[in-house]
């Protein structure tokens, strides 16, 4: 399993390698693509979710050993102390048994030493003492002593015997008892290892889930980033092509109207192509929707188109620039909006580009312009061309602002 999600990490990072974003000849190529690495990604996130469901069934299992680890590694503590125990019962029991055994001896060497001295006197045998008796009462008073005596003996010699017996027993079963516990103590402590081995080995199995994660984490990055990068491309070509179609649809008014004046009179002054004649645009501005304010607006900055920019500038007939010069056109009708673009482009209620009216400020990064109609602004563009119209789209719109 290990093997096999490696693989498909290294294979999805070949992939990866391999698609290198180009310029698709149509924006439908472009699409499909970037639908295709959508796919990818989503692919490679659902492995990754796989491969982080199988590191927490991981960790849970060891969780569930370290818990079996903590109550083995107390049983064998309290075996410990179990063993501890009955080597001190065991030490007891040896002192017991020697105690007995020591009696018993001493029981015995007294006996010994009674039928000595019985013997030293002449009396060799308990039934020579007997024979030996002058009178029947002598006889009885002796077989009296004699018994007595070999009764005492009798009992003090079983009774040392037995108390040996029990102690040599139950020191027996004591050493038993703590084999037992050793062995007991053996087998969990090789269990114990086996645990740690096991853990061990989970967590390693752990560390080479969060090194799979990592290494799709990488790759997820990557499609991510190819993911954005196709997106501007189609977002660019999406411009340019709106871009081509203002253009044609501008030129294809021009010539009409071209065509219109050239019938009309000979002499009509010619226009550089793809810029709206002064009637062309007082036109576009009026059949445009919108309000009559912001058509007044768009119309009034018109005026001014060939003045130059001038970094800085808010004067529309000595220059200024992009930001300077739609401020001047609304100050001049009574309506102050802020000074740089950045602010213009917060400034105001936004629409969408495809409602924008004559009046309203087309903003870019870096950049404003009024709209005036048709998919064209009017702008103060660069110190070399000075204020002029552009299609609206020539690049990239942030906002639309809505002033009146």
């Amino acid at each position: 399993m290990k093997k096999k999600a490696i693989c498909v990490v290294l294979a999805w990072t070949l992939l990866i390698l391999q698609i290198v974003p180009v310029n698709a000849a149509t924006i439908s190529q472009l699409k499909q693509q970037l639908a295709e690495t959508q796919a990818q990604l989503n692919a490679i996130n659902g492995q990754a979710s796989g491969l982080e469901g199988q590191k927490d069934a991981v960790e849970e299992e060891i969780d569930e050993l370290d818990g079996t680890l903590i109550e083995l590694m107390s049983s064998i503590s309290l075996l410990e102390d179990e063993i501890e125990d009955k080597k001190n019962e065991i030490d007891a029991a040896q002192k017991d048994l020697e105690e007995a055994t020591a009696k018993e001896k001493a029981q015995y060497e007294a006996m010994k030493k009674r039928i000595q001295f019985m013997y030293e006197r002449g009396n060799t045998t308990y039934v020579q003492l007997l024979f030996e008796a002058k009178s029947l009462s002598d006889m009885m008073n002796k077989a009296d002593y004699v018994e007595k005596l070999y009764a005492y003996d009798r009992e003090r010699l079983t009774e040392y015997q037995e108390t040996r017996r029990e102690v040599a027993e139950l020191k027996t079963r004591l050493e038993e008892e703590k084999s037992d516990l050793e062995a007991e103590e053996f087998e969990l402590k090789e269990e114990e290892e086996a645990l740690e081995a096991a853990i061990e080995e989970k967590r390693k199995e752990a560390e080479n889930f969060e090194v799979q994660i990592a290494q799709i984490q990488q790759s997820a990055a990557a499609y991510k980033a190819l993911i954005k990068q196709q997106t501007a491309q189609i977002k660019q070509l999406e411009a340019e092509e709106a871009a081509r179609k203002a253009r044609e649809e501008a030129e294809r008014k021009a010539k009409e109207a071209a065509n219109k004046k050239n019938t009309s009179s000979s002499s009509a002054p010619a226009r550089s192509s793809g810029t709206p004649a002064s009637a062309d645009i007082v036109g576009m501005i009026n059949s445009a929707p919108g309000s009559a304010k912001g058509k007044e607006i768009a119309a009034y900055a018109c005026r001014f188109i060939g003045n130059p920019y001038v970094a800085g500038g808010t004067s529309l007939t000595n220059g200024a620039d992009c930001s300077g010069f739609t401020q001047a056109v609304y100050r001049d009708f009574g309506i102050s909006i802020p000074r740089n673009s950045t602010s213009q482009r917060g400034y105001g209620t936004g629409v969408s580009y495809a409602d924008a009216q004559p009046g309203d400020i087309v903003c870019y990064a870096g950049h404003v312009g009024l709209y005036i109609g048709n998919g064209y602004i009017v702008h103060a563009s660069t110190q070399k061309t000075g204020i002029k119209i552009t299609a609206a789209t020539y690049k990239e719109i942030l906002s639309v602002r809505r002033i009146v």
